[in-house]
């Protein structure tokens, strides 16, 4: 893998129907139906929306052999119509299902979560290596036969791992551990190439945009090791929706193509799915901008591990750096408007040449050198050609502008010496990524850990479009183990306070930074046993002031208790009008009438010492 230089990940080709993933191949945007699959009409009424929004495959869920038998009518009625675009079967926990679904769709996903292994029960297993192996011997008895039936019908398979549905017996061996992830894949990878399947695509995926991004690139150097090469389909579970849903997908999903991974990929929002599609499509557009980008020369630290979730170790300077959260810098140097928004406060506004008489009393200023005064909470900027002045200036955080064909040995020295200085860094290149990089490792090579500022620009009048290079370009770099903060310039038409927002936004969904509740919901599919969205908007209203804590809305149980292990409190559908609510791991109150659910999830906060009285305005 090249850290610096963009360019895709050579794949085998898997053939989909009409289309073909890999490498050598367009991504491939996709998204899944939230209807019944047993409801024909509705099904390819919903299919033709998608496919109108731009979808290349569509996936529909296939919870039994009735909705697998009917995947038949709604292929043929699509066919019928003129439609090619490819369908996907969603396999969970029914292998007679998978098998069936397999002689009508182009491609059926099976989970090895749950494809032989019961359902998640948190319970810890002990296995000898000989019963270890009868497992997966057991694996073989079921896997070996849809094997066959995909090679006779041309139907591709999906190994989709998901953080939330791994098994008992691999929770027990390997953790809650992207190792666990990716050795739950390998088990049924291993098995389809010693029966010579090759038309496998893979997912790993997870709420966790660290967690997912670390297993994917675990997985393919895994896979690169074993010499094979399967495409990658990319996706951040339970995203959300709005602003948060969009961020922390373009983080995840952004941070892996980037580095030249993913071969299709479904953002999973809890909207429409037809919303879904426009989104990806615009995340894929804005990374294939790299490619024949101008050569990034750059030495690769020897002790980076992309693999690892370590961050950089920075000295602090005044509160940048060292143990501190990341800051946010707010850039008003082209806008007079001092709005502050209450709930999003950044830590530094940068006003460029002069503090404006509307500037916000307490806050920080950071001011253009020689235009900076000395006094309370003002801070120089210098840029590289004026930094020789940075050493008789006596603030006690001193920023410099700097890019990374800027950066020298003088400048390294001088850099090194200062300990008052913190960076901003920016760029222009046309993969900002990748020069970001090149910078943090030169840093590395020379032993400097002064605390560093990620900057980008744009020009956006459109939130959703900063929301979405906003998240790749931060969220790449900070995933990375880089970055004591961020600063998002835009010269568009965005509301200051709403950059501000997003700032915060996209350090959250980069995991190093919470400012707000964090709500984990599922994108709906047709096994959620609520309105999703209905459901998401009233949890959304009653808890969104707690910002302390991590809420999982889930429509069934698939991935619900697994990926709300990493909630503090979950919201799950157990049947039809019927929720269970989970704290942590923990099953606490099961079959509440949905319409008691909530007052029932406010008591339980209450009864564990976590719940705050709303601000009343």
């Amino acid at each position: 893998m090249d850290f610096f230089n963009y360019k895709r990940r050579p794949t085998v080709d898997v053939p989909v129907g009409n289309i073909t993933m890999g490498g050598n191949h367009p991504v491939v945007i996709q998204t899944m139906t939230n209807t019944d699959t047993r409801d024909t009409e509705g099904s390819v009424a919903q299919c033709e929306r998608i496919i109108a929004a731009g979808a290349d495959l569509i996936r529909l869920t296939t919870q039994g052999v009735r909705e697998a038998d009917n995947l038949r009518n709604i292929h043929r009625e699509l066919r019928e119509k003129g439609y090619t675009t490819p369908l996907s079967a969603d396999i969970h926990f029914n292998p007679r299902a998978a098998l069936v679904a397999a002689t009508v769709a182009e491609k059926v996903r099976i989970n090895p979560g749950n494809f032989v292994d019961k359902q998640k029960t948190f319970a810890e297993l002990e296995f000898t290596e000989e019963e270890y192996a009868r497992e997966i011997d057991k694996i073989r008895v079921q896997l070996v036969p849809l094997l066959n039936v995909c090679k006779e019908h041309g139907t591709a398979i999906r190994i989709g791992v998901n953080h939330g549905s791994l098994s008992d017996r691999i929770m027990s061996r390997y953790g809650d551990t992207p190792e666990g992830m990716v050795e739950s894949c390998m088990e049924y990878l291993r098995i389809a190439v010693e029966e010579g399947f090759k038309d496998i695509v893979i997912s790993m995926k997870a709420s966790n945009t660290l967690l997912m991004t670390k297993a994917v690139r675990l997985l393919v150097h895994r896979m690169d090791q074993e010499d094979i090469h399967f495409p990658l389909h990319l996706g951040v579970t339970e995203a959300g929706d709005g602003e948060d849903g969009r961020m922390k997908s373009a983080v995840g999903i952004g941070a892996l193509l980037s580095d030249g991974l993913g071969d299709t990929i479904r953002v999973s929002l809890s909207e429409d799915p037809e919303a879904e599609v426009p989104v990806a499509r615009k995340l894929v557009d804005y990374v294939m901008q790299r490619q024949g980008h101008p050569p990034i020369k750059g030495s690769h630290y020897p002790g980076f591990s992309p693999f690892s979730t370590d961050r950089r170790v920075t000295d602090a300077v005044w509160n940048i750096g060292g143990e501190h959260l990341p800051v946010v810098i707010s850039d008003r140097s082209r806008t007079t408007d001092m709005t502050i928004n209450p709930h999003f406060i950044p830590d530094y506004i940068y006003v460029g040449r002069s503090v404006p008489a509307s500037f916000p009393k307490g806050m920080k200023s950071i001011v253009d050198y020689p235009a900076w005064e000395e006094r309370i909470d003002n801070f120089p900027l210098f840029t590289v050609d004026n930094m020789a002045e940075m050493a008789g200036c006596n603030a006690p955080v001193k920023f410099l502008r700097i890019s990374y064909p800027q950066l020298n040995e003088t400048v390294m020295a001088q850099i090194k010496a200062d300990k008052n200085v913190a960076l901003i860094l920016t760029t222009n290149h046309l993969n900002g990524v990748g020069e970001q990089r090149a910078f943090f490792h030169a840093l590395l090579n020379a032993g400097c850990r002064v605390p560093v500022v990620l900057q980008r620009s744009y020009h956006e009048n459109d939130p959703e479009d900063i929301m979405i290079k906003g998240g790749v370009d931060f969220g790449t770099v900070l995933l990375d183990g880089f970055g004591n903060g961020i600063m998002l310039s835009n010269e568009g038409h965005i509301a200051i306070s709403d950059l501000d927002n997003y700032a915060f936004g996209l350090l959250q969904a980069a995991r190093v930074r919470t400012s707000k509740t964090e709500f984990i919901s599922c994108p709906s599919c047709g096994r959620t046993l609520f309105d999703l969205q209905t459901t998401v908007a009233l949890v959304k209203k009653h808890f969104s002031h707690l910002r302390h804590l991590k809420i999982g809305v889930m429509g069934c149980i698939v991935n619900g208790p697994g990926e709300m292990a990493d909630a503090d409190y979950g919201y799950v559908g157990a049947e039809h009008g019927k929720i269970s609510l989970y704290r942590r791991k923990e099953l606490v109150e099961k079959n509440i009438p949905q319409a008691e659910a909530v007052e029932h999830l406010i008591q339980l906060i209450k009864d564990h010492g976590e719940w705050i009285e709303p601000e009343v305005h």
